[in-house]
């Protein structure tokens, strides 16, 4: 009998120690399933929560989170949403740079409206020990949020090593910081001080984030299959600089409406992003400060060196421009036009577009401009 129990044993421990080590293995590299059936569930389901009140939602969103979590944009927003009643909310949770070391955090969200629905209620607060909330510095770039007994550590993305290829960096340029926006892409933010120019260049260790394909037209512009992103190949140097994207995203405030959002805060060395900004634009001398936000708490300066694009017409008329061009000066400001969504010398150069300014508010806010205001905008 002993015998036998310990034939069953032996053979139960080489069942489960045989198939089960490599299925874990195999599903770790498997990609996450998402279905309508859990859409529509979240869209019928009745739940009952204190929308407007911040501290409720907050106490919420918190509460749901693990108890930890990685912060992957580079103005340190955690990005989160829920659906409550059939309305769908969006909202981050931000850990600037300039106030989080003295214990605060900015909160927000939104409801999330179609076209043509008219504008919906959003929310924007700044949360610290006199709401409850804590915010307690455990390690370079990793912070601790606690509300009552919840407690969740936020791990910023570390991009402190990264720096560009010696080849993708020309006279007269400075890289002022590396940038990781919501889409998972990372780029260089690159700053040319003799043509006054901005340039957001992909970093080419992130461009398996995104299937990159090449136009059919010609070999220098490639378009993002998921991201939607253009960036057109360099003639003069070895990068990939983001010329577009897509006018509906930009429009929508999704994810990939381009890392203007996402300046290198965490690693901005000195005066340098300011300097760049007011050799770029002098009439904000003495109007920022070295992240950029405008001293009177109105927003930050937009930097956007991109078009926002319609159909790849658009994007071929940059392409036209560039081809055309044989002058470093004239060349560079086809692949750095204004938003308007046409591109090239049809487009204003983007140092036409000034400094952009942005309404905080304590309570509700109107979003009249969702393509402006965005929910990343306040500061």
């Amino acid at each position: 009998m002993a015998y036998r129990i310990q034939s069953i044993v032996r053979l139960l421990t080489l069942i489960a120690s045989t198939p089960i080590a490599p299925a874990a293995a195999q599903n770790a590299q498997l990609p996450r399933l998402y279905t309508n059936e859990m859409s529509i569930e979240d869209a019928t389901r009745r739940a009952t929560l204190a929308i407007d009140d911040p501290l409720a939602v907050f106490a919420f969103v918190l509460g749901a989170l693990p108890d930890r979590v990685r912060t992957y944009p580079t103005e340190n927003y955690y990005y989160f949403s829920f659906v409550l009643n059939g309305t769908r909310y969006l909202g981050n949770i931000r850990l600037p740079a300039a106030e989080r070391d003295s214990g605060k955090l900015r909160f927000e969200y939104y409801q999330e409206t179609s076209a043509g629905s008219g504008q919906g209620s959003a929310f924007h607060t700044i949360l610290d020990s006199s709401h409850g909330v804590a915010v307690e510095k455990v390690a370079p770039l990793t912070y601790r949020v606690t509300q009552g007994s919840k407690s969740v550590i936020f791990a910023l993305e570390d991009l402190s090593g990264v720096r560009p290829p010696e080849s993708a960096i020309g006279p007269n340029e400075e890289f002022l910081g590396p940038i990781i926006d919501e889409s998972g892409m990372r780029f260089y933010l690159v700053y040319n001080s003799r043509l006054k120019l901005f340039h957001y260049v992909l970093d080419e260790n992130s461009a398996g984030a995104d299937e990159l394909v090449r136009s059919r037209r010609n070999d220098r512009l490639f378009i993002g299959r998921r991201t939607g992103f253009a960036f057109y190949r360099d003639r003069r140097l070895d990068q990939r600089i983001l010329i577009g994207v897509r006018e509906e995203d930009s429009r929508l405030n999704t994810y990939f409406d381009g890392p203007f959002d996402q300046l290198p805060e965490n690693f901005i060395k000195g005066e340098s992003l300011r300097d760049a900004i007011v050799d770029f634009d002098p009439s904000v001398s003495g109007e920022i400060d070295r992240f950029g936000n405008f001293l009177d708490g109105s927003g930050r300066y937009l930097i956007h060196p991109y078009i926002r694009y319609r159909t790849l017409n658009d994007l071929y008329a940059v392409h036209r421009c560039a081809s055309r061009s044989e002058r470093a000066a004239k060349y560079y400001k086809c692949l750095a036009s204004n938003d308007d969504g046409r591109g090239g010398v049809v487009g204003r150069p983007i140092r036409e577009k000034r400094a952009f300014r942005l309404r905080r508010e304590t309570k509700e806010i109107d979003y009249q401009h969702r393509r402006h205001t965005r929910q990343r905008r306040p500061l």
